[in-house]
């Protein structure tokens, strides 16, 4: 369980600034707020009460998101199954989780990545296959990224690969992004809420992280609007090698302190 009750006032003071930096982060990109807040609070914290305390904000932040972006029902009509495969995933990876809450998924994350980035260096981050099997690759891709939200706390990078690999358009990509998250995260929040031990108090203190990483989410998307689609997928690739250097360097220093 949770110690929150210990947390000084100094990690609050952490806390606070790693949900507002997520939000900007998640508006400017159109995700990464776990990507973000996870890994800086388990700096200070262990990794399940990280997980925690980023769940709620999570879910309120890509909701806004999601609300504040353009129609859903053409990325619905085309990618319905996405969000299918992200539940199955995420309930899956969720368990996993509480099962074995110390196997190195975030070194698996981390190598998926980096495998990825390469690809993209020799000019194959798009594969005509997965553009002629559209809907085999989403399930797989989608799936692969609810098990990492379920157990890593990340779910973007199997969608990144996958939607770039088709190449979709950046705001199609963003909606499409947020909608597996909110199903994710939504189906992460039950399961965990369900058998992770986790009392309603401990949720309702994250309710006004909730609220924070909202406001400064909106901040990002101003940013967003003023930048085109190349420099975007530019901020995209840049991010995904940030992410992954911050998971090998999360996992040398979990080893180091065993």
């Amino acid at each position: 369980m949770p110690g929150f009750e210990s947390f000084t006032p100094l990690t609050w003071l952490w806390i606070a600034a790693v949900i507002a930096f997520a939000g900007v982060v998640h508006g400017t990109l159109g995700l990464g707020f776990p990507t973000v807040a996870t890994p800086l609070l388990a700096l200070a914290m262990d990794m399940r009460s990280a997980v925690i305390l980023v769940l709620i904000p999570c879910i309120a932040v890509t909701w806004a998101s999601i609300l504040k972006g353009p129609s859903l029902k053409p990325v619905l009509a085309r990618f319905w199954f996405m969000p299918l495969a992200m539940i199955a995933g995420a309930a899956a990876g969720t368990r996993l989780f509480v099962a074995a809450p110390g196997w190195p998924y975030a070194l698996l994350l981390a190598g998926m990545i980096l495998v990825y980035l390469n690809l993209d260096r020799m000019g194959l981050a798009q594969w005509p296959v997965a553009k002629r099997h559209e809907a085999a690759f989403g399930v797989g891709f989608a799936f692969l990224a609810g098990v990492f939200e379920g157990t890593a706390n990340v779910a973007a990078p199997p969608l990144i690969v996958y939607y770039m690999a088709i190449g979709l358009p950046v705001t199609s990509l963003v909606q499409g992004l947020n909608i597996c998250f909110v199903v994710g995260k939504t189906t992460q929040f039950g399961v965990m809420a369900a058998t992770g031990g986790v009392l309603a108090a401990q949720w309702l203190v994250t309710l006004p992280l909730a609220v924070l990483g909202t406001a400064t989410l909106l901040a990002g998307i101003r940013i967003r609007d003023r930048v085109d689609a190349v420099t975007y997928r530019g901020w995209l690739k840049k991010f995904l090698f940030a992410m992954a250097l911050v998971l090998l360097a999360q996992y040398g220093w979990a080893s180091l302190i065993r």
